[in-house]
């Protein structure tokens, strides 16, 4: 049986990769396959990538307040490419407001600072919507 894979990336110019790498670490030690783009990424990137290694998540770190327009972007890119049954996650310092309408607009989660691993994880395997 396949392990779950995830994309873990840092879009735009937010080079605050911490948090991103002991999530990255943490799930792989939950059991999930993990790719860690790194810092920097272009949404295009960031897609590609997520193509390339057939995962089944995308999860974007961002720090840097440019949420709406990131996950926007890869929300039209991952829809143009057909990945449907790849689900978008997110993590970082997101308002209240656009937390909500990030969901609104098709974003799976978006986690805060604080959240648990095994809630991160159980999310993903309760919504994952390819079969592994």
């Amino acid at each position: 049986m396949r392990k779950i894979r995830v994309l873990i990336a840092k879009p735009g110019l937010d080079g605050h990769d911490r948090g991103a790498k002991v999530l990255a670490r943490s799930l792989m030690d939950e059991g999930f396959e993990v790719i860690y783009t790194g810092i920097h990424q272009t949404a295009e990137d960031i897609v590609r990538s997520a193509i390339e290694e057939d995962v089944d998540v995308i999860g974007l770190s961002i720090l840097s307040g440019a949420h709406m327009y990131h996950f926007r972007r890869i929300l039209e890119l991952m829809k143009e490419n057909g990945l449907n049954d790849v689900l978008l996650i997110g993590g970082g310092i997101v308002p209240e407001d656009d937390k909500n309408k990030l969901i609104e607009m098709g974003v799976d989660a978006i986690f805060n600072p604080g959240t648990s691993i095994k809630e991160i994880s159980d999310f993903i395997r309760k919504n994952l919507r390819r079969r592994v």
